[in-house]
């Protein structure tokens, strides 16, 4: 099961910088079996939660957040990067290890109340996803839980997030950077 779906995931040396081991999703998604396993056991996590929405971060986080919603039959809405959304927005700006960034969605697309799941491919440091979570929360959403495919529990972004309070699971997990 998850041995396969590891074998499937391509390890990038050096990239985007020395020292760093990228861990490639997208051969896992070309390998049809194994892009089917990783949502059927996604959604299998979010099914029993009976979320309102499906949230998925910019941009890995759009394929497997609209996969996952599909499965278990909710609407989907994206967190993208700054301006990119073509309506009136609201957004988040965050620190990253190199400099800030902002995240945005749709004013109203998460109304109050909102039972949501966080999804992206990958947790590392943990900073956009802490961030998604923050902006999801300000427009009055409770973050049910965030679900990725690889956790990187070395650089500890699962544990940040999880003190902010935002319940977090991963199908995969990589030692490392």
């Amino acid at each position: 099961m998850s041995i396969h779906l590891a074998d499937l995931v391509r390890t990038i040396p050096d990239f985007p910088k020395a020292g760093i081991q990228f861990r490639d999703i997208t051969t896992l998604l070309a390998d049809g079996e194994g892009f089917r396993t990783l949502i059927d056991e996604l959604a299998a996590i979010a099914r029993p939660l009976d979320p309102d929405l499906v949230v998925g971060i910019e941009a890995r986080g759009f394929i497997l957040g609209a996969a996952i919603a599909l499965a278990i039959g909710k609407g989907f809405v994206p967190v993208r990067k700054a301006g990119k959304l073509p309506g009136v927005t609201v957004g988040i700006d965050y620190v990253l290890e190199y400099g800030t960034d902002r995240l945005e969605l749709h004013r109203g697309q998460v109304p109050n109340g909102s039972r949501v799941i966080l999804v992206d491919d990958l947790i590392a440091t943990g900073g956009t996803a802490i961030a998604a979570a923050q902006l999801l929360r300000e427009q009055g959403a409770d973050v049910l839980m965030a679900l990725f495919a690889i956790d990187l529990p070395d650089l500890g972004g699962r544990a940040a997030l999880e003190a902010e309070g935002v319940a977090a699971r991963a199908i995969l997990t990589f030692d490392g950077h």
